[in-house]
């Protein structure tokens, strides 16, 4: 029979091994070490992360923590003794007045008056440690949520491109991305509440059992916090697990509600009338959402309330207990104030006590995303200690052996078993039909991916023996989904080489080359015109071809040996396509080229034109040479032809 086991909850996902659900009380310590060493382990990962962003922030929040667990206690004390000089000062007021001595200015003079003075030093006090508190915890959130969003976006990096092309780890990435920047100062900060709030409890337990005859009181008010911290612990691990097993619930939501306030959609979305489904559809998803977390909702809230019930009925008995005592003249009115704090105090800070520490461990299971996502490994890293070192300056061979591919979770091949050389200097061309492969053959060339079978040489040694960051340098590209940047024109040329110092005159050369320099001219600012209107109310909406323009000026100006151009002028005019064709000609010498296009009319002077068909290399050759063939080229190239002619006329 197979053994029964618990669903991942409460431990870090690299290091989990599912343990089975207790059977028996025998086995309960093993369950509960496997939770709470989850707990621990998160909680010292959050520790880590804080102490990194800065020490200060944990050594003033451990002193607050202490200050503030001790201050309660210290105002209920003072607070009793007032009470209990008052009535004592009160007693005696009879035999002052008969001997005629002023009652005011023994008032003033007397102990009753420096205990009111203390209790207003320790109110300010109080009020000062709160706030200064309070500063602490913004100022420090800030920072921390600095640190943990650089350390995201250093380790993506460094991660595999294949890995957001897996669901759930993309997913991992946005909760780590939106949680994680405030849940480690919202996990501490509840944390260090907890110390105080635990301090101050047993603060006020201790004064209880001074209480005569009354020290069973503390014990009873104990247990009685058992069932509410297992009902509250409880339902907040059904909660994370319900969030979890309904992720695709949550992003779902979150895509249909980002839809329809995403501006490249929305003229869209109105000219076909899409709102009201995607609002109906997110509606219906939020349903089903909610039917479930509803009901745990609810659950745990009956039985918490059962509790209380429970619980301020025997917090009455205990009040009229101590009345009686003093009534029968065994406590002083300030002892009944202390002893009935106290006993408030407790019950309040046991429920503040289990409320922050679930909360926590709630915010403990969150920062899982985190530390999932850190602990990515890249697996595109050199398959050497010693990298070999890339020849810059100079054309370059590349060789494809046996190589096939298939994206991460699937059988799918996108490649299979290419086998090709393209020479030092040549310009070669892929050619085929959408989903042919050629945009995966250049991912594999600039190892953004590895093979998944077979291996691509540069210069006769095999990609992976190279530093990626070096190999990337050489490599001048300009992908069919390139990108738009929200920063200056200039900016989005130089991007094609950051490494180098800022030349205004070869960014202005490269968009000349491009073509670009005509509209660049026309801008508000030139050079300097911020684009997009993500952050500036000025930012200038290029066009797409103009963007394509900019793309191609961010290769110009790359000064890379390899050359490779997917779709470089897609969204381009013919007569700005043959400019641009042309450019390419001039900056391509002694360069190895390789580019993608659909208008075959740019593949008759390449030096190979390689055909790629759902994903194998079907023909290789010249263009004089795959027409005399009469194959797949021919029919295509054809085709094409016989279609220009029919527009023509």
């Amino acid at each position: 029979m197979r053994e029964k086991r618990m669903p991942y909850i409460g431990l870090m996902k690299d290091e989990y091994e599912r343990v089975p659900r207790p059977k028996g009380l025998r086995d309960v310590p093993k369950y509960m070490k496997a939770l709470l060493g989850g707990f621990f382990k998160r909680l010292a990962y959050i520790i880590k992360l804080v102490w990194e962003t800065g020490p200060w922030i944990l050594i003033f929040m451990m002193l607050f923590s202490v200050i503030t667990g001790i201050l309660p206690i210290v105002g209920s004390l003072i607070s009793k003794e007032i009470l209990n000089e008052l009535q004592k000062v009160i007693s005696e007021k009879a035999v002052l007045e008969s001997t005629g001595i002023s009652y005011g200015a023994v008032f003033l003079g007397s102990v009753l008056m420096v205990l009111i003075v203390c209790f207003f030093v320790y109110r300010i006090l109080n009020q000062v440690i709160s706030r200064l508190n309070v500063a602490v915890t913004r100022i420090a959130g800030e920072k921390i949520v600095r640190h943990v969003k650089t350390k995201i976006m250093n380790k993506a990096k460094e991660i595999d491109i294949a890995s957001f092309d897996r669901p759930e780890f993309y997913e991992k990435l946005e909760n780590a991305n939106r949680e994680a920047g405030n849940r480690p100062i919202s996990v501490l900060s509840s944390t260090f509440s907890a110390i105080s709030t635990f301090i101050t409890l047993v603060s006020y337990i201790a004064v209880l059992f001074t209480a005569p005859d009354m020290w069973w009181i503390a014990p009873i008010m104990i247990l009685m916090s058992i069932p509410t911290a297992a009902v509250s612990f409880y339902y907040r691990k059904k909660t994370v697990t319900y969030m979890r097993r309904r992720s695709k619930d949550r992003r779902q939501m979150n895509y249909y509600s980002d839809i329809m306030v995403n501006k490249d959609m929305v003229k869209e979305i109105r000219m076909y009338e899409l709102g009201d489904t995607f609002v109906d559809t997110y509606n219906d998803v939020f349903e089903r959402y909610y039917r479930g977390i509803k009901k745990l909702i609810l659950k745990e809230n009956i039985l918490l309330v059962i509790i209380t019930i429970i619980s301020s009925t025997l917090n009455c008995v205990f009040f009229a207990l101590i009345a009686y005592h003093v009534f029968m003249g065994e406590l002083q009115i300030g002892d009944y104030s202390l002893y009935t704090t106290a006993l408030t105090s407790i019950s309040a800070n046991i429920s503040s006590l289990i409320a922050v520490s679930s909360g926590v461990y709630e915010g403990t299971l969150f920062i899982d995303n985190l530390i999932s996502f850190m602990n990515e490994k890249p697996t595109v890293v050199p398959s050497n200690s010693k990298t070999e070192k890339i020849a810059v300056g100079c054309p370059h061979s590349i060789e494809f052996k046996n190589v096939s591919f298939s994206y991460p979770e699937s059988n799918v091949k996108v490649l299979d078993n290419i086998n090709l050389t393209i020479r030092p200097g040549e310009t070669a061309v892929l050619v085929g039909l959408n989903g042919a492969g050629k945009t995966t053959f250049i991912k594999l060339l600039t190892r953004l991916y590895d093979p998944t079978e077979g291996c691509i040489l540069l210069d006769g040694k095999d990609l992976k023996e190279y530093d990626p960051n070096e190999l990337y340098r050489i490599f001048g590209i300009i992908f069919q989904d390139f990108g738009k940047y929200a920063f200056s024109v200039s900016d989005n040329i130089r991007f094609g080489d950051i490494l180098r110092e800022t030349d205004e005159n070869e960014i202005e050369n490269a968009a000349k080359q491009a073509n670009a320099d005509d509209f660049i001219d026309r801008l508000s600012n030139g050079y300097d015109t911020p684009l997009m209107r993500v952050f500036e109310k000025d930012g200038t909406e290029l066009s797409i071809g103009q963007w394509q323009k900019l793309a191609v000026a961010r290769a110009f100006y790359s000064r890379s040996d390899i050359l490779i151009l997917d779709e470089p002028t897609a969204s381009l005019d013919p007569l700005a396509e043959q400019e641009i064709f042309k450019q390419f000609d001039e900056l391509r010498k002694d360069k190895t080229t390789i580019f993608v296009s659909h208008r075959l009319s740019s593949a008759t002077t390449a030096s190979k034109i390689i055909v790629l068909e759902r994903g194998r290399l079907v023909e290789e050759g010249t263009h004089k040479e795959l027409m005399a063939m009469k194959g797949r080229y021919y029919e295509l190239f054809s085709t094409q032809a016989a279609r220009y002619v029919s527009e023509s006329n």
